[in-house]
């Protein structure tokens, strides 16, 4: 009997031990619920309304898409006139997003606020709940900074995509380096460095390239390097330089279109032969850049323009007189833009591609004279723009020293970022 009580408690006790055991375990993996945060976007809990999104189509306006959404057309104009001083609501673009917030527990889903977004960082918030306002905003944005290299193999557009960056590196090297360069000469093996910010907005979402602060580019065997620099914090003036403080432009730039989308067809040749012409030498005093119809074309510098007009094979044609030593000309314009006696300074369009004159292609025919006869502009040692104010060298080298090191510590890296700054910035499309 005393065995049977003993082992009755025993039983109990492990009963007792087995139930405390699981109670805390199930205490240890409980879960406890965390309700999901409120959504917030343009500064709005949008738990709080009705959320329409969608973009704005071929044809829509304002007007239409407030209509649909049960405005009144009295109200429409109200807020139309209310806003005009803030944002033009003529200047809504088709494929761009809108966002409306719609009011809760009305029966027609009336919005109260409309936000429009010109590109991937600003927006528009117009309010007309009761009173009637509004406001631009920018998302924050991060800024990111990035470091990579690469070889060039047959292009070096075809460098950056193998890379998986933006083609607008392209763009903004070719601006860089448009005066020491010549990047329709690009050679198998040529390599290049970059340091460059990139912007993005939510931490991952990429919205463009900001900047390049650093460079370096080896071609044939011969290094240049690139730095950014402020020489007017008034003005915003910025430049590039090299590693000795000279300035990379040059006098003239390289060509008279933008490099992307453009190849040199024909170059300079006195002793070209022309099949069309039994093979008889037909000298091509001029360099011809093909590019699509309607591509701009630049003044290669400043000038004094001398000849606009249209004769024989030269088409449509503008000549620019730069200084009693140069002269440049460009032919076979689809149209052009600029009138006898206009200044054009360097960069500014001046006309665009075309098939004009004795040509059997869309391209512009770059011609270039010093001291009256014609040369080849590639083969000229132009003239360097201005350097470096003195008084600014001394903090330009100062500010390159770190700069130049981290360029020269890349070695063959695909891609290294750095977050450096989160700020507010403006992106204006």
């Amino acid at each position: 009997m005393r065995i049977g009580k003993i082992l009755l408690l025993t039983l109990v006790l492990i009963g007792f031990n087995a139930c405390k055991e699981t109670k805390e375990e199930t205490k240890e993996t409980a879960q406890i619920e965390v309700p999901a945060p409120d959504p917030m976007e343009f500064g709005f809990h949008l738990n709080d309304y009705i959320v329409v999104k969608d973009t704005v189509r071929n044809g829509d306006s304002f007007g239409e898409i407030l209509q649909k959404n049960n405005i009144g057309y009295s109200k429409i104009f109200q807020i139309a006139e209310k806003t005009k001083d803030t944002f033009d609501i003529r200047r809504l673009v088709a494929g761009k997003p809108y966002t409306l917030l719609c009011t809760k527990g009305d029966s027609l889903n009336r919005p109260e606020c409309f936000i429009y977004q010109p590109n991937s960082i600003d927006y528009v918030v117009i309010k007309f709940k009761d009173s009637i306002n509004a406001y631009t905003e920018s998302k924050p944005v991060k800024i990111v900074e990035k470091e990579t290299s690469g070889v060039i193999t047959s292009s070096l557009s075809g460098a950056i995509d193998e890379a998986g960056l933006s083609q607008k590196l392209v763009g903004d090297m070719s601006d860089i380096y448009a005066w020491t360069i010549d990047f329709f000469r690009l050679q198998k093996g040529d390599q290049y460095k970059l340091i460059f910010t990139e912007k993005y907005i939510n931490d991952t979402t990429f919205v463009g390239i900001d900047r390049i602060k650093a460079a370096f580019f080896k071609h044939n065997n011969e290094p240049f390097y690139a730095f950014e620099f402020e020489t007017d914090s008034v003005k915003q003036i910025v430049d590039y330089y090299d590693e000795n403080a000279k300035n990379l432009r040059r006098a003239f730039l390289k060509a008279p279109v933008v490099f992307k989308n453009v190849r040199i067809s024909s170059r300079y040749n006195l002793r070209r032969r022309i099949k069309l012409y039994g093979n008889r030498i037909r000298p091509h005093k001029g360099t011809d850049f093909a590019a699509p119809r309607g591509t701009p074309i630049i003044s290669t510098a400043n000038g004094v323009v001398v000849e606009s007009a249209r004769r024989g094979g030269n088409g449509n044609y503008v000549k620019v007189k730069h200084n009693s030593t140069y002269t440049t000309q460009y032919l076979h314009m689809k149209k052009r833009k600029v009138k006898v006696g206009d200044f054009v300074k360097q960069g500014d369009v001046i006309g665009w591609v075309g098939m004009t004159g004795n040509t059997s292609g869309p391209h512009v025919c770059y011609r270039f004279w010093k001291n009256g006869k014609q040369v080849d502009p590639f083969k000229q040692k132009l003239p360097d723009a201005d350097p470096i104010d003195a008084k600014l060298k001394e903090s330009y080298l100062k500010h390159i020293q770190p700069l130049k090191v981290q360029l020269d510590g890349i070695q063959g890296v695909p891609l290294k970022e750095y977050t450096i700054e989160q700020a507010p910035i403006t992106a204006i499309n």
